[in-house]
Order: structure tokens, then C-alpha cells, then sequence
């Protein structure tokens, strides 16, 4: 196919599945000559019109090729046979990180290729750089690696949430049919202040809604392939932390980007003392945890940190 700057929509196998992803490319791409490359990871539970299209055009435009996709049941990319869609399972997301960068090597203008997760997408990436070296840098921003301290402090909460995931693993399985349920208590009709009045976790609620909200900028009426609602039994997997136990066996050069002021400080901060690596560190106390998913300000910031340490 022919490929040119910009955006380029792709497809790539995985699980004996066609997953589809954006291809951005530098101007002036030249396919006889060398770039390196980036596989994108993007948070829970967005789709690639969100994380990557930020942050791809940001790559692209300092000189580098970037891969966002939709994983295994997400957005465009289809659910495996008798299977349902929005079923984002974490051992599977690894996998299809671990195809993303074979297709990537399939690329003859594509010379090195590195990691670039945001959100769940650090612990993606640092998930799948453990045992796949041909990913030879890997940059973190306010990223969920370390969860253990984050996820498990409430047992009871955890415990409610696994019973939950139990439950809906059940009856899917009974029933042959999907149960979606709202992971964060945010669904695609809420208002802000519906939300943000019941919300769990109120020290991110609003940022929360104003992204993935009715009314947010990558929410589900703007981000059309987008939804707040999924497969009720994913828990049982994202409150796996596998990178936060395998951190010491990273070998790649890592760069871990955080904002002091989020609450979820903690996975970046906890991950980093695991870290046995070549490893940077950049923290920032005016950002927070989704300032670096679109605010102008900050993802300048993360991608400009970013670009220098792949270059480097």
C-alpha cells in the first residue's frame, strides 16, 4: 500500500485477527530512508482516536513513525470468534503490543523501534518490553506500572470489585452474553455533575468527566468508536500489576514522566525504586494525571521529553 505523511490507516494480525491502527508518518517521509519507530500504548479503556491521535501526530512531527491501534475487541479492531466487544484483557493487551512491534519490524524504512505507553499503556509497555528486547527504549507518562499500592490499599473495595468480575465472568459464561458494565461509575449519559456527585475517587473525578465524559473531549459523542461501558469481568486481570514485579528484569533505557500533583504519583514513583535499568525521571508539579492526555501545555512537555530521549 502506499504510505505517506500524516496519518495512514493500517491493519496487522494478532490473535489470527486483523487489528487496525493510524500509521503516522513525518512530512517529508521518504520509504527509502531510515526512521525510528514508535508502538503506542493507550490508557484503559480508550480506543486510538484518543491517546494515540494526541499523541501521534506530536511524534510524527519530531521526526518519528508512531503505531496506535485498536487492541482485540476495541473500536475498530474486531472481538475473536463468539467473543464480545470491549473486552480489554490485560495478558491479551501485552500480546498484541508484542504484534504491533512484528509489523513494525515488517517496515523496511523502519530502523529501531521503542515504546511509548500513557497511562495503563506504561504498564502495557513495560509489560511487553520485559521479554521482548527488540523494543530498545521504553518512555512512561503518568503511567500505571506500580498499581499494587494504588489498587490493592482498599481490600475491601478490591475484594467487592474481584467479586463483581466473578460474577459477570458467571454469567457470561452461562449465558453466551455480553454484560457491560461502567468500571469508573461513568456512563455515556451522565452529566458532569452527576458524575462528579457520585464518583468514588473525587480527587479525579473532574478531570475524569471532562475527558471521558458525555460532554468530555474524547468522550463517546465525540470519539464516535468510543464508549464509558465494558466487559464487567476485566478486573480480574488489570488488577494484575505485572511490570511492578518483573521491574527489575527490564534491561531496556526507560523514562518514567509524571505529575507530582496526580494521585496516581504512586505507580510512577513506586515503579522507579524497582527499576535496576538505565533509568530518567522527570517529574512536573503543574501537571496532573490527565493534563498529559491533551492539555497543549503538557503534552509538549511529554513529547518533547520523549523525542530527546529516543534520540538520544
Amino acid at each position: 500500500m502506499a504510505l505517506t505523511a500524516g496519518k495512514n490507516k493500517v491493519a496487522f494480525k494478532s490473535f489470527g485477527v486483523d487489528l487496525v491502527g493510524d500509521l503516522y508518518l513525518p512530512e517529508g517521509f521518504d520509504e527509502t530512508k531510515k526512521y525510528k519507530a514508535i508502538v503506542g500504548a493507550s490508557p484503559f479503556p480508550q480506543v486510538k482516536d484518543q491517546i494515540p491521535a494526541t499523541y501521534g501526530p506530536e511524534m510524527a512531527a519530531r521526526g518519528f513513525i508512531y503505531l496506535g491501534f485498536d487492541y482485540l475487541g476495541m473500536g475498530e479492531s474486531p472481538a475473536l470468534p463468539g467473543e464480545f466487544k470491549q473486552a480489554r484483557y490485560m495478558f491479551r493487551l501485552i500480546e498484541n503490543t508484542w504484534d504491533a512491534v512484528s509489523y513494525l519490524g515488517t517496515l523496511p524504512f523502519v530502523e529501531e523501534i521503542h515504546g511509548l505507553g500513557v497511562c495503563q499503556g506504561g504498564s502495557i509497555i513495560a509489560s511487553a518490553a520485559v521479554t521482548d528486547h527488540r523494543i530498545k527504549k521504553i518512555a512512561m507518562v503518568s503511567g500505571m506500572m506500580a498499581t499494587d499500592a494504588f489498587q490493592w490499599t482498599d481490600r475491601d473495595m478490591v475484594n467487592q470489585m474481584i467479586a463483581g468480575a466473578n460474577t459477570s465472568m458467571q454469567k457470561q459464561y452461562e449465558t453466551g452474553e455480553p454484560d457491560y458494565v461502567a468500571p469508573f461509575g461513568l456512563n455515556d449519559e451522565m452529566s458532569r455533575e452527576e458524575f462528579t456527585a457520585a464518583a468514588a475517587y473525587p480527587a479525579m473525578a473532574g478531570e475524569t468527566y471532562d475527558y471521558y465524559g458525555r460532554d468530555g473531549v474524547k468522550g463517546p459523542v465525540a470519539v464516535a468508536t468510543y464508549t464509558n461501558m465494558h466487559i464487567g469481568d476485566q478486573a480480574m486481570q488489570s488488577l494484575f500489576s505485572i511490570c511492578e514485579a518483573y521491574a527489575d528484569k527490564i534491561a531496556q533505557p526507560s523514562l518514567t514522566i509524571y505529575g507530582t500533583s496526580a494521585s496516581t504519583a504512586i505507580c510512577s514513583t513506586a515503579f522507579v525504586e524497582k527499576l535496576t535499568n538505565d533509568h530518567q525521571e522527570l517529574a512536573f508539579d503543574e501537571f496532573s494525571h490527565v493534563d498529559f492526555y491533551y492539555k497543549p501545555e503538557a503534552v509538549k512537555a511529554s513529547t518533547d521529553a520523549v523525542a530527546e530521549f529516543f534520540n538520544a
